[in-house]
């Protein structure tokens, strides 16, 4: 299975979602690439949609590939092979502060008129476009777990099996269409796959009722 692109990877993922459709489940993306799938997915379940800021921690010289995550609190998850990627804890701290920076600089530029939406009580939905370690997604089902949602689901087209083995227990349902055996990249799934810009992820959030289409 390869995606024509991101909007129609989230059509077939709300289709697999639509258990939840009509129980106002809030979609969390993770910036950037999944926001506008959020908001089809979103619309489509009848619930809202918000960003959940979290942002891998980079191996050096090489920062396509995550040896951990932070999350907007502060949490930071280190991949069991981060010390095999030669990090000191200097690094680990710098690498940390450079990217909770970030996330504090996307946080006043995506909502600086809102607080994020309070998922605690709430069905929540937690999407990206594809995982490939899935440091970024653990991140974030940790951030949100922690304000006690009512349930959490973690839903992505695409991911390795042995990537979804490390979400096990951290989410209450997991939902993957595709888990290849070739897996190399997300963007090896999808026939087109461009970056989203940080002004495509703000219209999302400031008008998620209109269509992408």
């Amino acid at each position: 299975m390869v995606f024509a692109d991101r909007l129609a990877a989230a059509k077939k993922l709300a289709e697999a979602l639509q258990e939840y459709r009509g129980r106002n489940p809030l979609v969390l993306a993770i910036p950037r690439g999944a926001v506008p799938m959020a908001k089809v997915i979103a619309q489509y379940l009848q619930g809202e949609m918000d960003v959940v800021l979290v942002r891998k921690l980079r191996a050096p010289g090489n920062p396509e590939f995550a040896i951990g995550s932070i999350d907007e609190g502060g949490w930071v998850y280190l991949a069991d092979y981060a010390g095999q990627a030669g990090v000191s804890e200097d690094y680990i701290n710098q690498e940390v502060a450079l990217q909770l920076e970030t996330i504090r600089h996307r946080r006043a530029q995506y909502t600086p008129e809102r607080l994020p939406i309070d998922p605690t009580g709430r069905v929540v939905i937690v999407i990206d476009d594809g995982l490939a370690t899935g440091a970024t997604m653990i991140a974030a089902l940790h951030a949100v777990q922690n304000r006690n949602p009512a349930e959490l689901i973690c839903a992505v087209p695409v991911a390795p099996l042995d990537t979804l083995q490390k979400l096990h227990g951290k989410a209450n349902k997991i939902v993957c269409l595709l888990s290849p055996d070739d897996f190399y990249a997300v963007g090896q799934f999808y026939v087109d796959f461009p970056q989203i810009s940080d002004e495509e992820v703000i219209a999302c959030l400031a008008d998620p009722a209109s269509s992408l289409d």
